[in-house]
């Protein structure tokens, strides 16, 4: 009888050892080993394209870079225009998208959603509900697709049996830590089978050139449950964030081989699936009748898509003698250094004095065109005087009390002008192409011109 092989794997990152002891070599963390069961035999292919090509594999030779042709990458488009986006204009053949969120956020019904759309051939696998729940869920969805195949299965064996008899353009699996194969004598969800189940995963996906889209568990810590390499394997890394008791989903991308990571899709959860949210400014600003102080508007970018973003600021009396510094989803660093420009180069004493700022919808934003609109807010709170809803920012705010210029100010400047504002406050060093526009720009250059401007 064969000895058992084991072996220790950190469930960090997947590092593998012979041995057990406390710290992991590789990422550091502590406590992180764990004992399964491998098994060093030789298998044959899960997945073989072409049975007769496998003793005559073709061997890659050099190339010079000059004679290396390039051919157009061919998309499946589905119908959500905002997955579209994420992805960089549709799902490409042969690779593998891995989708991952918090329990109850809506990755199952995304996925099911998308598979219910696509004119192509759709096997749903899933290893976490019956045939059942997703025929209820279909049902409540509202889309009956007669591509859509599926199958409640958590044998990768089985699994491809049945991808040989259907033969399917796309593959969902739901979820990757449900998955076990019988070459890994381990328990599913293990780092072993994660990285077992995706390796075939990906072999089937390279060989048939049909797309694989997983979706994968989070930790505690908000990344994707199993070892980091996960991550490294597949071609499109997708994240689905939000918060259960609001009804707004963003989906970005934290990798992507075929586009770029900073596209940004946003979707409502309603009571018939997913929402796609083609006009974010309608989430992002509030529709109050009545001006309020504290709040300002500002144009961002996320990618290609310009958004029109609210900011509300809440200046009062430090209580307990401590001013607090409290930001939500904004980088507090730089809220304490525009507060310290405020100080020093405009005069305005916000040092004795409490300071909340909020960007509305749950989003967060990096981007440092939006510093003219923190400051409006902030400016508009401590004198305790609206800013007309009609005019909006961008612009970013330099160490030394000046307005500096922003990428891509015309897309901003007709974003703006399309949902109808009147006014937009830009830098005057921003290069504006000569057209004409049917809204004000305002060019300032430093901060003392916006206070004339707005108070």
């Amino acid at each position: 009888m064969a000895k058992t092989k084991t072996a220790f794997f950190c469930q960090n990152c997947g590092a593998q050892f012979a041995r057990w002891q406390g710290q992991c070599n590789s990422c550091k963390e502590w406590n992180t080993l764990v004992e399964e069961v491998i098994e060093k035999e030789e298998k044959a292919p899960v997945w073989n394209a072409h049975p007769s090509q496998t003793s005559s594999k073709r061997i890659a030779k050099p190339q010079r870079l000059q004679e290396i042709e390039i051919t157009k990458e061919i998309r499946l488009k589905t119908a959500d225009e905002e997955l579209n986006r994420v992805l960089g204009g549709g799902i490409v053949p042969g690779s593998l998208t891995l989708l991952g969120g918090e329990p109850g956020i809506g990755k199952s019904t995304l996925m099911l959603q998308v598979a219910l759309k696509l004119p192509f051939k759709t096997l749903y696998v899933s290893g976490e509900e019956s045939l059942q729940q997703i025929k209820m869920r279909a049902e409540r969805i509202g889309n009956k697709e007669a591509n859509c195949f599926i199958l409640s299965e958590t044998k990768t064996q089985n699994i491809f049996q049945q991808i040989k008899e259907l033969n399917p353009d796309v593959l969902v699996i739901d979820s990757i830590q449900t998955l076990h194969t019988a070459h890994v004598e381990s328990s599913a969800g293990s780092v072993s089978q994660i990285r077992e189940c995706t390796s075939e995963l990906i072999q089937f996906a390279k060989n048939s050139n049909v797309p694989v889209l997983i979706i994968g568990h989070i930790n505690k810590e908000g990344s994707i449950a199993g070892p980091k390499v996960l991550e490294h394997m597949v071609d499109t890394v997708l994240q689905f964030e939000g918060d259960r008791n609001h009804v707004y989903r963003i989906l970005r991308a934290h990798k992507n081989r075929f586009g770029s990571t900073h596209e940004l899709g946003i979707y409502e959860m309603l009571a018939a699936g997913l929402r796609e949210v083609s006009n974010p400014s309608e989430i992002l600003i509030s529709k109050s009748a009545e001006n309020l102080s504290g709040t300002a508007i500002a144009a961002t970018l996320e990618g290609i898509r310009p958004l029109m973003i609210e900011i509300q600021a809440l200046v009062s009396s430090a209580v307990y003698g401590t001013p607090q510094r409290s930001a939500t989803g904004y980088n507090a660093k730089r809220l304490n250094m525009l507060l310290a420009v405020l100080e020093k180069r405009a005069g305005f004493r916000l040092g004795a004095k409490d300071v909340f700022l909020n960007i509305t919808g749950g989003i967060s934003v990096d981007d440092p065109a939006i510093d003219l609109g923190v400051i409006a807010a902030i400016l508009s709170s401590n004198e305790d005087e609206p800013i007309p809803n009609n005019i909006c920012f961008a612009a970013e705010i330099g160490l030394a009390g000046e307005i500096r210029p922003i990428s891509k100010a015309e897309q901003r400047i007709i974003e703006a002008e399309k949902l109808g504002f009147a006014a937009i406050v830009i830098s005057k060093e921003s290069k504006i192409p000569k057209k004409d526009f049917n809204i004000q720009i305002k060019q300032v250059g430093k901060i003392e011109d916006v206070v004339d401007f707005l108070f």
